[in-house]
C-alpha cells in the first residue's frame, strides 16, 4: 500500500509541473479555433464619427468667402439630399431656350384610388368581404371584361398595407376560378376558406370613399422669405417687410385675397376672427386650390423672439418655398420642424426688370423619394407662365413624395387599416341587414361565420312547429329576423304565451325565477330545465348567424322548398313584408 501510495503522488506531481507537450497544445488550439470559426459572424459597420458627416463647411465658413454661394448647403450632420446645385449658363443661347419641355411636366396622382370609379362603378361587378389571419380585413371586387376579343377578370383586392389590382385573361386559365382563386391571383398572401359577397346596393359608394382617401385637390405650403445673412430660424420668422422683389413672386404664385370671410379652400387659417392675419396668398391650379401660409403676413409678436404664431402654421407644413433676395446659402435644419421634409429654394435675379430669372433648388430628407419632375441643367427659369407650372408641379409632387417617407407612411398605413375596417364593418352589418340577418354580432374570423345552422336552418326549425298568425307591421329588422317569411315577432310570441295553461305560466315563472337565482356557470338557455315553450321563444329570439358554405350552395333547394311551405299558408294567411324606408341604414359618406 505505501509503495502504491508514493507511485501516486510521484505521477500527480509530474503532470502538474511538467508543461504539457506541444502537439497536445496544437491540437487544443487548432480545436478551440474551429469552434471560434464556427461561432464567428461579421461585425457590423462602424458608427460614422461627426467627421464623416461633413461634406460642407458651416454656413458662416461659406459667408465667410467670396461670392457666389450655393443656394443650399446640406446640414453638418447629413440626412437631406439635393438637386439642382448648377445655375451658370455656359452658353447665353442657353437662357433663350426653354427651361424644361411642357410634356415632362406632370402630376403624379395615385392612379389605383380612381380605377374603381372609372372601371367598376356604373358596370356590373361583383364585391366580397372576409377576414384573413395575417392580412385582416380584405374588400374584394371583381368584373368580367372584353377588351378586345379577349376575355378577362379585372380584380382589385384592398388589404390594410395597399390595393392589388390586376387584369388578368381567362384564355391563361386551366378553369374559371371562384373567389378565393381569383384573391390569390393578385395576392399569393391571401390564406382564407372563403369570401361572403357584398348585397348592400350603396356599398360602391363606401367603396368609393375607402379608395379615393388618398387622393386630396387642397394643398398648403409654407414661404419664408430669407434676407442677406439670415442664418438662424429667429432671422427667418423675424421678417416684417416685404421687398419689391418678394412681392413680384407673390403676384406670380397666386392672388392676395382678404381672409374674413374668405370662402375657399383656407388650409387652417382663420377667416372668422382674424386671429392669423388679414391677408394670404390662394390659387387654383389643374382644379386644385392651393393656399400658400406666406411668413410676413401671418401675424408678428413683439417678444417673441420664435414667432410661434408664425411657425405654428408652417412648420406643420409639408413643404415650404424658401425666397431669397440675396445670395445667402439656405440649410435645411435651420428651421426645427418634425413636418416639413422638402424646400424649394428659389433666388431671384434682375428682380423688378423684364429680364427676371430664378435659380431653383430642391432640398428634401433622405427617406423622400426623388419627384419629378426633373430641374433643368443650370436650373435657371425665367419668370412666366412656364416657371409658374413647373414651380407648382414641383411643389404637388413634392408633397405626394414626403407622404412616403417613414414617418407619414407610418400615419397612412394606420389611418388605411381604421378606414378598411370601417368600410369592412359597412359592408357586413348592411348585407346582413339586407337579408334581414343580424350584423352587429355575426363577426367573420378567418373567414368563418360565428354560430352555426345558418339561415334557411333557422327558418325551419321556426316554421315548422306551428302555425304563423298575421304578423303586425314593425320595424324592418326588429329582433333581427327576416320581415318577409312570416316568422312571428316577439310581441306575438308573448301573446302566444299568454294563451298558455296557468300551470304552464306558473311552471314558467318559477323557472324564470329560479333561472335568475342561479350562478352565471348554469348560463345554458337552452337546458333541459326549461319547458318547451321557453324553450321555443329563446329561438324565436335567437338571431341567424351567415350561412356556412353548404348551406350557400343548396341555395335553389332551399328556396323551393320554403317557397312551397309559404305557398299552403298563403290561402289562409295574409303577409305583410313591413319595410320602412325610413329605417333603412344611412349612407356613411352621406
Amino acid at each position: 500500500m505505501t509503495d502504491l501510495r508514493i507511485a501516486k503522488n510521484a505521477l500527480l506531481d509530474g503532470l502538474l509541473t511538467s508543461p504539457p507537450s506541444k502537439p497536445l497544445l496544437k491540437r487544443r488550439c487548432l480545436s478551440d479555433g474551429c469552434r471560434m470559426d464556427e461561432q464567428r459572424c461579421p461585425l457590423p459597420p462602424p458608427l460614422k464619427t461627426e467627421e464623416d458627416y461633413i461634406p460642407y463647411p458651416s454656413v458662416h465658413e461659406v459667408l465667410g468667402r467670396t461670392s457666389p454661394f450655393p443656394l443650399i448647403l446640406l446640414p453638418q450632420f447629413g440626412g437631406y439630399w439635393i438637386e439642382g446645385t448648377n445655375h451658370e449658363l455656359k452658353d447665353p443661347a442657353e437662357a433663350e431656350q426653354p427651361p424644361c419641355a411642357a410634356s415632362h411636366v406632370k402630376l403624379e396622382t395615385n392612379s389605383t384610388a380612381k380605377i374603381y370609379r372609372k372601371q367598376f362603378m356604373g358596370k356590373e361587378h361583383f364585391n366580397y368581404y372576409t377576414m384573413d389571419a395575417a392580412l385582416g380585413h380584405l374588400v374584394f371586387s371583381m368584373k368580367y371584361d372584353v377588351i378586345g376579343d379577349q376575355e378577362h377578370l379585372r380584380l382589385m383586392l384592398r388589404t390594410k398595407l395597399k390595393t392589388y389590382h390586376d387584369v388578368i385573361p381567362i384564355s391563361c386559365l386551366t378553369e374559371f376560378p371562384n373567389v378565393v382563386q381569383m384573391a390569390k391571383l393578385v395576392c399569393e398572401e391571401v390564406n382564407v376558406d372563403r369570401f361572403y359577397p357584398v348585397l348592400y346596393p350603396k356599398a360602391s359608394q363606401l367603396i368609393i370613399t375607402f379608395d379615393e382617401h388618398v387622393i386630396s385637390n387642397n394643398f398648403k405650403f409654407g414661404v419664408i422669405y430669407q434676407k442677406f445673412g439670415q442664418t438662424s430660424e429667429e432671422e427667418l420668422f423675424g421678417n416684417m417687410e416685404e421687398s419689391p422683389s418678394f412681392v413680384e413672386f407673390l403676384e406670380l404664385l397666386g392672388h392676395r385675397i382678404e381672409l374674413h370671410d374668405f370662402r375657399g379652400f383656407r388650409g387652417g387659417l382663420d377667416v372668422t376672427h382674424g386671429q392669423t392675419g388679414t391677408e394670404s396668398i390662394y390659387t387654383s391650379f389643374h382644379s386644385k386650390e392651393i393656399m400658400f401660409h406666406v411668413s410676413t403676413k401671418l401675424p408678428y409678436t413683439e417678444g417673441d423672439s420664435q414667432q410661434l404664431q408664425r411657425k405654428r402654421h408652417i412648420g406643420n407644413d409639408i413643404v415650404a418655398i424658401m425666397f431669397q433676395e440675396e445670395n445667402t446659402p439656405f440649410v435645411p435644419d435651420m428651421i426645427q420642424s418634425n413636418f416639413l421634409h422638402a424646400y424649394v429654394v428659389v433666388q431671384v435675379e434682375n428682380a423688378c426688370t423684364d429680364n427676371v430669372t430664378y435659380k431653383v433648388s430642391v432640398t428634401a430628407r433622405d427617406d423622400v423619394p426623388f419627384f419629378g419632375p426633373a430641374l433643368p441643367d443650370p436650373a435657371i427659369f425665367k419668370k412666366g407662365p412656364e416657371f409658374r407650372e413647373f414651380l407648382f408641379t414641383k411643389l404637388i409632387n413634392a408633397e405626394y413624395a414626403c407622404c412616403k417617407a417613414e414617418k407619414f407612411a407610418k400615419l397612412e398605413e394606420r389611418t388605411r387599416s381604421a378606414l378598411l375596417e370601417t368600410l369592412y364593418e359597412e359592408v357586413h352589418i348592411n348585407s346582413q341587414s339586407m337579408m334581414g340577418l343580424g350584423g352587429d354580432e355575426d363577426k367573420l374570423e378567418n373567414g368563418a361565420a360565428g354560430g352555426g345552422g345558418g339561415f334557411f336552418e333557422s327558418f325551419k326549425s321556426l316554421i315548422i312547429p306551428g302555425k304563423s298568425p298575421t304578423r303586425k307591421k314593425s320595424g324592418p329588422f326588429s329582433s333581427r329576423r327576416s320581415s318577409a317569411i312570416g316568422i312571428e315577432n316577439i310581441q306575438e310570441v308573448q301573446e302566444r304565451s299568454r294563451e298558455v295553461s296557468p300551470s304552464t305560466m306558473r311552471t314558467l315563472e318559477g323557472t324564470h325565477f329560479s333561472q335568475e337565482n342561479k350562478s352565471d356557470n348554469s348560463s345554458n338557455q337552452s337546458s333541459p330545465e326549461f319547458p318547451a315553450a321557453r324553450n321555443s321563444l329563446a329561438m324565436c329570439c335567437r338571431a341567424p348567424s351567415i350561412p356556412e358554405a353548404q348551406d350557400l350552395s343548396r341555395s335553389s333547394s332551399n328556396a323551393s322548398s320554403f317557397a312551397s311551405v309559404v305557398e299552403e299558408h298563403e290561402a289562409e294567411e295574409e303577409y305583410d313584408t313591413g319595410l320602412v324606408g325610413g329605417d333603412v341604414r344611412r349612407d356613411a359618406t352621406q
